[in-house]
């Protein structure tokens, strides 16, 4: 089954919770810890990604270390062309609206088409929104973060990645945010779109996590908390 029809059917029933996993930060036995713990508790699926500076050998072996350990499907989250794995079932071909910078707009994007081509990685296209505070992904990705209150700002992005023929809509508070992405925000942009909404970013608690749901996320993603509830 295709990554894609796997998330289309899940949802079918529930929201969906998807395990954000940092290469870049973690240990390939803490891989394997958090790997188990989050597949026993219910996760739907994983991300690789998240550190800027990943080679693409500690990319490949993350992916195999998660494959081998659990049977649910591994994303690519990348943030640069160079850390593009073939190993992984499929990566979430995103593109930085709000980047003031033509590299994360569309230009690793075009380095990494060929490589997703060749390896027959299956390419979910996103629009990605950094919403503020925005953290180290809208440093990195020279995004002018979306403000908090302004939602039909957000939903102007959010409307212009689905008509470009985007599948996906993450709202991203940043790795590390004090909270996640306003309950208005969420509630306006999944009124305004058809198509699937990922919200990430500040998301510390169960309750939170609920909130987010409440409010029209289709799939939560959490890493950081993961990474340090151990």
């Amino acid at each position: 089954m295709k990554v894609q029809e796997y998330i289309s059917s899940r949802r079918e029933a529930r929201p969906l919770h998807f395990t954000l996993l940092d290469p870049g930060k973690t240990s390939a036995d803490d891989l394997i810890t958090l790997a188990k713990q989050t597949a026993e508790a219910g996760t739907d699926g994983f991300m690789v990604g998240g550190s800027t500076d990943l080679s693409l050998e500690n990319v490949d072996l993350a992916v195999e270390t998660i494959k081998q350990t659990t049977h649910m499907p591994v994303i690519l989250f990348p943030t640069h062309a160079s850390s593009v794995s073939g190993k992984a079932d499929a990566i979430f071909f995103m593109s930085l609206l709000n980047s003031e910078s033509r590299q994360f707009l569309v230009g690793e994007q075009i380095a990494s088409a060929p490589w997703v081509k060749k390896t027959g990685l299956e390419p979910l296209s996103m629009a990605y929104l950094v919403v503020a505070p925005g953290m180290t992904a809208g440093r990195v990705g020279q995004a002018q973060p979306l403000p908090r209150d302004q939602p039909d700002l957000v939903v102007s992005h959010a409307l212009a990645g689905q008509y470009l023929g985007m599948k996906y809509i993450y709202l991203e508070a940043g790795s590390g945010a004090s909270e996640p992405v306003p309950e208005e925000i969420i509630k306006s942009v999944r009124e305004s779109i058809d198509v699937t909404l990922i919200v990430g970013g500040g998301i510390r608690t169960p309750e939170s996590a609920r909130k987010v749901v409440s409010a029209g996320a289709d799939i939560v993603v959490t890493g950081t908390f993961v990474e340090t509830s151990q």
